[in-house]
């Protein structure tokens, strides 16, 4: 077998992979006997995944029996099986003959040690042998045996030799198809995945070089693992650098492109410099006239795979090492020439600039200043990525030392606009040595913002407002306006974000990306500043003018987040997800993250909970690589709930300390950092950790912004939280100026959720009829909008505060109401909480056995929760009663059930003749 030494490193980005081989394992070992396949291309990592498995099996261990398959014995009949049996060549060729002595043999080693029997190459096994050892493993009803079959998911790769698979092989691949239904198949790896694997090696990846490498390698383990054992460690410090193929890799490459004919040969190579192109202009580059035999004869090398169209045909590599691999190989004369003859056929602008660039080796000032137009027309067009990418090349190839810093500056500024902090960050060293200058104050103080630095920040745009000149440069002075309406934003002050808005659409032309850009948070500034009429003006203002390109992603955004403030979550999910998508108009990944975070908190009102939790899991796996920390914890806020929410604590501390925010960070990550902590410590039944949660949310210096109704709905859990914790007067205080504001906008979800809190504050204080008048008020205020959580939530508050006030046949149906919707929502936590309640309340009570029959509804409550370990405190919050009064129940508990500590009580609850459910 060949050495690989990446796989006696450790094992990354396989922990789902290792699970399930291990839950098998754990199955065989139990008398669960069966067959798995370990599918994937060579080189991703089948034989390191078993090879750890086998490591961390049971203590006591298991017998391995372990054969290969091989190419040049697919066609021997039950040879593989034989080598399992340890069978001479006399046995008899049947399958069921074979099979039965597998059993048999396989049966008598278990009864010693769990057996794994372990196929490797099992692509190059004979099916004979296949069909056998599935016979002997259905023979097999509490045998000890697992087989796994190791497979590639292709018959060949290009490192060995290209041909027709034999009739056997194809026969064995049919076969394995049909364990597909259960089979393990190792994932190709993630950039965070290949920067770990880097670390391993000794070689430190940036984000952008670690998701260049995956990109070019496939995510194939052992192809990065050679690269960075290959290259000079400086290769990675480049932006974007030409990376080549692995030297045996390439070497194979060669070895096939030779064996093709000239016309074959030529037209790979074109395919090389145009990466992915339509037949007709590969053709013209290689100079072929009849392209169709050329690329049969490429196709069947392996190199080449076409996809047809009507009317077209587009060649690509069939992996992008096999590209890098034949691009290496053209000489440097004749590929530039290439490079220049290709500028000549492509009608795309993009791709004959970057032929260009291939093409020349020095600097080139008509070039440079091409790049830069090009770059200044898709920046208006919010197509940043491809400015960034357009004014790095132009840097590059300025021969002035003023142009190539004016130029990489605002190439950052690009990135960073991109939403490609990494990519910007590791370019701010250098920025940091070029001549102090308004422009690169304006850029590091974006970068801070997107960092979410708000006193950097601070620092840095107020010397490039106080250092710019209006009249010499109008266009700076907007755009320093724009990253003052950013970082307005990131303190959430819609006043002053409002006022820097109008200020750069004021210096701006209509459309320069500062104005167009400032205007599509306008409408939000306003809508923050109370004035949510003029925000929907606003946007229905700019809808007629906005201009093409990526640009509509920043209203679609905008509209879309006032949308949910405003309690139209249904038009704010149409508007959001229409923001989320970056390929097709070039879009923002910066806008796409905003977008995704709010469309999974407009899910999560909307009652489509496991969308929700899609939309942050893609966001979350984008974040990982961009790095906007200004995003991060409102992505990870909505998961965090709904994880507390269904009893998933390990998901929802997860998602916890992803949404982490420190008090000198932006208000924008604080307060739904806090609003995470706080929700999952509510789910809990924590209140007095709820109240420390948002504490930094009251502590803020000005909060008029943060506590405008619709945005960030943390009045409430805090209310809510003093009225749990016994703080009546100080839960009165607090909650009036709220309740006066929500009334004077007349925003209905937050005159709800106030009205939840008033509710229970009002029940506490023994004025039930109040209480009623309050709770139905608030499920009125909710009756005409799409929000089944707020629902559930004011449900249970009333059914509790109603059962906690003696009526519990109306607490009864008021709770029971609550629990259908949470059952609904999968909301686990306050399903059980409603079933407690309604036990509680001993409408429907349970028949129990003599002892703890004679418990009241309440005591039999009590005891429940004590048995199980809660403390008097929290059965108390649980309850929505005293300690004292738990104290009290207890007392009388103990007595009637002749015990005398809580040990006894929990020991009487784990009784089955108790007659309790568990």
């Amino acid at each position: 077998m060949e050495d690989r030494p990446e796989q006696r490193r450790r094992l990354i980005g396989r922990a789902g992979e290792v699970a399930a081989l291990t839950r098998a394992v754990d199955a065989a070992c139990a008398g669960r006997p069966g067959l798995l396949l370990v599918e994937g291309p060579a080189g991703i990592g089948k034989t390191a995944l078993v090879e750890h498995v086998l490591r961390t099996a049971p203590a006591d261990g298991c017998a391995v029996l372990r054969v290969a398959g091989v190419s040049w014995e697919s066609e021997l009949p039950l040879g593989v099986a034989r080598q399992l049996a340890g069978a001479e060549d006399d046995v008899s060729g049947s399958v069921p003959e074979m099979g039965r002595l597998l059993h048999r043999r396989w049966s008598a080693r278990q009864e010693r040690d769990p057996l794994l029997v372990i196929v490797e190459d099992a692509q190059w096994a004979d099916v004979e042998s296949l069909r056998a050892i599935s016979s002997a493993i259905r023979r097999m009803t509490r045998a000890r045996v697992l087989v796994l079959l190791v497979a590639r998911d292709t018959p060949s790769e290009v490192t060995e030799p290209r041909e027709e698979p034999p009739l056997s092989v194809l026969r064995t691949l049919d076969f394995l198809d049909g364990c597909r239904d259960d089979a393990v198949r190792p994932a190709p790896l993630t950039p965070g995945d290949i920067r770990a694997l880097a670390q391993d090696t000794g070689v430190p990846l940036t984000p952008p070089a670690a998701r260049r490498l995956c990109v070019h390698t496939g995510g194939n383990p052992r192809h990065a693992a050679r690269l960075l054992a290959e290259l000079p460690h400086e290769t990675w410090q480049d932006w974007r650098p030409q990376l080549p193929a692995p030297a045996r890799y390439a070497a194979a490459v060669r070895h096939r492109l030779a064996g093709c004919g000239d016309d074959a040969r030529a037209l790979v190579e074109a395919c090389a410099v145009l990466d992915e192109a339509p037949l007709a202009e590969a053709a013209a580059l290689a100079g072929v006239a009849e392209p169709l035999p050329a690329v049969d004869e490429a196709r069947a090398a392996g190199l080449l795979t076409a996809t047809v169209d009507p009317g077209r045909l587009l060649l690509s590599f069939t992996h992008p090492l096999i590209r890098a691999a034949v691009l290496d190989a053209i000489g440097l004369t004749r590929r530039a020439a290439l490079h220049r003859l290709a500028a000549g056929l492509t009608a795309d602008r993009k791709r004959q600039l970057a032929h260009q660039v291939a093409a020349t080796t020095t600097t080139d000032t008509a070039l440079a200043a091409e790049l830069d137009r090009y770059a200044r027309e898709r920046a208006s067009a919010g197509e940043w990525a491809t400015a960034a990418d357009a004014l790095v090349r132009a840097s590059r190839l300025s021969p002035a030392g003023s142009d190539r810093e004016d130029r990489l500056l605002r190439a950052v500024d690009a990135m960073i606009g991109a939403g490609d902090v990494p990519q910007a960050a590791g370019f701010a060293a250098e920025l940091e040595c070029f001549p102090v200058s308004t422009l690169r104050e304006v850029v590091l103080g974006y970068l801070a913002i997107m960092r979410g630095r708000p006193a950097e920040a601070e620092v840095l745009l107020t010397r490039a407002w106080e250092r710019c000149d209006p009249e010499r440069h109008p266009d700076l002075m907007a755009r320093i306006c724009q990253r003052r309406v950013l970082h307005a934003l990131g303190r959430w002050d819609g006043p002053d974000l409002v006022a820097w808005a109008r200020r750069a659409v004021e210096l701006a032309d209509p459309t320069d990306p500062s104005a167009v850009e400032s205007e599509a948070v306008l409408g939000l500034g306003l809508a923050v500043s109370g004035r949510p009429e003029e925000a929907v003006k606003a946007y229905e203002a700019a809808a007629a003018r906005v201009p093409g390109g990526a640009q509509p992603q920043r209203f679609q955004l905008g509209r879309g987040w006032i949308d949910l403030a405003l309690d139209a979550p249904e038009s704010a999910r149409r508007r959001l997800e229409a923001a989320v998508p970056t390929s097709y108009r070039m879009g923002s990944t910066r806008i796409s993250l905003w977008a995704q975070a709010w469309l999974a908190r407009t899910q999560f009102a909307l009652g489509a909970w496991d969308e929700a939790l899609e939309t942050v899991q893609r966001a979350s796996a984008r974040l990982a690589e961009v790095q906007v920390e200004l995003v991060r914890p409102a992505v990870h806020w909505t998961a965090a709930e709904i994880h507390a929410l269904r009893g998933d604590w390990d998901a929802a501390d997860h998602h916890v300390g992803e949404a982490a925010a420190a008090p000198h960070q932006y208000e924008v990550m604080l307060v739904p950092s806090c609003l995470a902590r706080a929700q999952v410590a509510e789910a809990r039944g924590d209140y007095e950790r709820v109240i420390e949660a948002l504490s930094p949310v009251l502590q803020l210096p000005s909060r008029s912004s943060v506590d405008e109704p619709g945005f960030w709905p943390w009045q409430d859990v805090y209310a809510n939280a003093l009225v749990m914790t016994g703080r009546l007067d100080e839960a009165d205080t607090f909650l009036k100026p709220y309740e006066d504001l929500a009334a004077r906008r007349g925003h209905r979800s937050t005159l709800a959720r106030l009205g939840l809190a008033r509710g229970r504050l009002t029940g506490a204080l023994g004025d039930i009829a109040t209480a009623r008048e309050e709770f139905e008020r608030a499920l009125g205020q909710l009756e005409p909008l799409p929000l089944p959580f707020d629902r559930a939530r004011v449900g249970f508050a009333y059914g509790q505060t109603l059962r906690r006030a003696g009526k519990r046949r109306e607490a009864d149906t008021v709770l029971h109401n609550a629990r259908d919707l949470y059952v609904t929502l999968g909301a686990q936590t306050y399903v059980e909480l409603c079933d407690r309640e309604v036990q509680a309340g001993g409408v429907h009570s349970p028949r129990l056995a003599p002892g703890l029959s004679q418990l009241t509804p309440q005591e039999q409550a009590v005891a429940r929760l004590v048995a199980s370990g809660a403390t008097n405190k929290q059965t108390a919050l649980e309850l929505y009663i005293s300690v004292k009064t738990v104290q009290y129940h207890l007392t009388h508990i103990y007595g009637k059930l002749g015990i005398r500590s809580r040990s006894e009580l929990a020991a009487r609850f784990r009784d089955p003749r108790s007659g309790v459910p568990g």
